[in-house]
């Protein structure tokens, strides 16, 4: 057996982003849970379908099939259409924790989506040079949310 004890400062990281969406909370929520499931993608063009078991417990993963895929967390809160947190090694194949929190508000019509990523381990520092330089899948999701949401709603007021 092999014990090595070494004293090493452990990365953390703190992302946050808001979109404002002209359209009821529950509306924005639904959707919400639609990018982070079956239409999930990282960037435009680049879709990464996931499950989201919107439960207290519920998985956040990459089903592959055949028994395969990837862990993303577990559904630590969910409060409809207010709040959603996940925790988890999200993307991460390091000894790391991520949590997540998607927070609505609404006021006059608009709601607020507030995206918090937290996160604390051993992750090279080096691959998180391309979220520094803007290029990063949280805000797209959030844009993804809004335009999906624009286009219900206006399907909707089409259909009046």
């Amino acid at each position: 057996m092999m014990l090595t004890i070494s004293e090493q400062s452990i990365p953390t990281l703190e992302i946050t982003r808001e979109e404002e969406i002209a359209a009821p909370i529950e509306i924005v929520f639904e959707t919400l849970l639609e990018h982070l499931g079956p239409r999930h993608e990282v960037a435009p063009d680049a879709p990464l379908p996931m499950k989201l078991e919107p439960w207290p417990g519920g998985r956040w993963y990459r089903d592959l099939g055949n028994n395969t895929g990837h862990y993303w967390g577990h559904v630590q809160v969910i409060k409809p259409p207010k709040l959603l947190e996940i925790w988890g090694p999200l993307f991460m194949s390091y000894p790391a924790i991520s949590h997540l929190t998607y927070r609505l508000t609404s006021e006059g019509g608009v709601t607020r989506l507030k995206l918090t990523h937290r996160a604390i381990g051993q992750f090279p520092l080096e691959d998180w040079k391309g979220v520094q330089e803007g290029m990063e899948p949280w805000s797209h999701t959030l844009v993804k949310v809004r335009e999906a949401v624009e286009r219900r709603i206006g399907a909707n007021a089409e259909r009046r």
